[in-house]
């Protein structure tokens, strides 16, 4: 005899617990992904701000 609420119970928490190991894993992704760009967007900073010292340069010569 099959007993299907606990069928279903069993189901609804198995889907819980894939919900929460998928938002654990984009959660520590979207981390490291912001740590990069962030990197990325003050490396580029720096070579707009050489560009503009350089710019400033010929434009005083």
């Amino acid at each position: 005899m099959v007993n299907y609420g606990d069928i279903i119970f069993q189901f609804i928490m198995l889907i819980i617990l894939l919900t929460i190991i998928i938002v654990i894993f984009y959660f520590i992704k979207s981390i490291f992904t912001n740590k990069s760009a962030i990197q990325r967007s003050i490396i580029i900073e720096k070579k707009l701000d050489r560009i503009l010292e350089l710019l400033e340069k010929d434009k005083k010569n």
